[in-house]
C-alpha cells in the first residue's frame, strides 16, 4: 500500500502511515437472489507516535465486481464508484482530544456534537451552538438573553478575523436564520452546516483556551528561569 499523510485523532500529530502501521482487510459478499455484490473494507491504523500508539478502526462498504474469468466468482472492489456507507468504529467521531483545563460541559457538548454530526445534523448543530454559548459565557464572562446578543457582546474583545469567522456561521443556511432565537430551538440542518459549526468550535477552543494556556506556560517558564538564576546568585554571594 502506498504511504499517506495522516493525523492521529488521539494525539493530533500529523504523521506518515506505511504498511507497518496499517492493516486492511476485505470482506466480499453477495446479496442473495439479486446478484448484487459488495465488499466491506476494514482498516486498522496504529499511531506511529511512541507516546501515543493508539489504534483507529474504520469500515467502508463499497460495491463489488465479479471476476468473469474465475468460476468461484471472486469479488473485487469497484473503485470507480463512491463508497456506499462508512463507519468510524474507534474513535466513533472526529472529535479532537481536548485538554482537561477546558470546562467539562463544553467538552461534553463538543464531543456529542461530533458524534452525531451525520446521524442527526440538527441535534449536532444545537449542541454546537450551546457549546459556543458556553464558551462565550465562560471565557469572556458575557451572558445575555440570546446567543445573538452574546456574540455581538464579544465583538470588541476578539480580533477581526475571529469575529468574521463567528459572524459567518450565522449566515450558513438555516442556522443563520435562527441563531438569534432560542439556543435550544431545533431547526433543519444538513451535515455540512453542522460540520461548519464544529469547525468553528475547534478554532475558538484553540485560539482562546489553548493559546491562553500555552502563553501562561511560556511566561511561567521564563519567570521560573529568572527566579532560579536569582537564587543561584544569592547562593554564590
Amino acid at each position: 500500500m502506498q504511504s499517506f499523510s495522516w493525523t492521529c485523532p488521539y494525539c493530533n500529530r500529523m504523521t506518515t502511515i506505511t504498511d507497518s502501521n496499517i492493516t486492511q482487510s476485505e470482506h466480499p459478499f453477495l446479496q442473495a437472489f439479486q446478484d448484487d455484490c459488495f465488499v466491506l473494507v476494514t482498516n486498522v491504523i496504529i499511531c506511529p507516535n511512541r507516546e501515543c500508539q493508539e489504534y483507529t478502526i474504520t469500515a467502508i462498504l463499497r460495491e463489488g465486481i465479479k471476476d468473469p474469468y474465475r468460476a468461484e466468482g471472486r469479488i473485487f472492489v469497484d473503485k470507480s464508484k463512491d463508497p456506499i456507507l462508512s463507519w468510524k468504529m474507534k474513535p466513533q467521531s472526529q472529535a479532537k482530544q481536548l485538554p482537561d483545563y477546558i470546562p467539562e460541559p463544553i467538552i461534553a457538548d463538543y464531543e456529542e456534537a461530533c458524534l452525531i454530526q451525520n446521524l442527526s445534523p440538527k441535534a449536532s448543530a444545537t449542541l454546537a451552538r450551546r457549546c459556543l454559548q458556553g464558551m462565550i459565557r465562560d471565557f469572556w464572562g458575557v451572558k445575555e438573553r440570546t446567543l445573538f446578543a452574546e456574540i455581538n457582546g464579544i465583538q470588541a474583545n476578539v480580533d477581526p478575523q475571529t469575529w468574521q469567522a463567528i459572524d459567518a456561521v450565522r449566515s450558513v443556511g438555516n442556522i443563520g436564520a435562527h441563531m438569534e432565537e432560542d439556543i435550544n430551538l431545533i431547526i433543519d440542518v444538513d451535515p455540512n452546516e453542522a460540520a461548519a459549526l464544529i469547525k468553528l468550535i475547534e478554532m475558538l477552543i484553540k485560539d482562546w483556551y489553548i493559546a491562553k494556556q500555552e502563553r501562561s506556560n511560556n511566561l511561567t517558564s521564563v519567570i521560573d528561569i529568572a527566579n532560579q538564576k536569582a537564587n543561584e546568585r544569592n547562593n554564590n554571594q
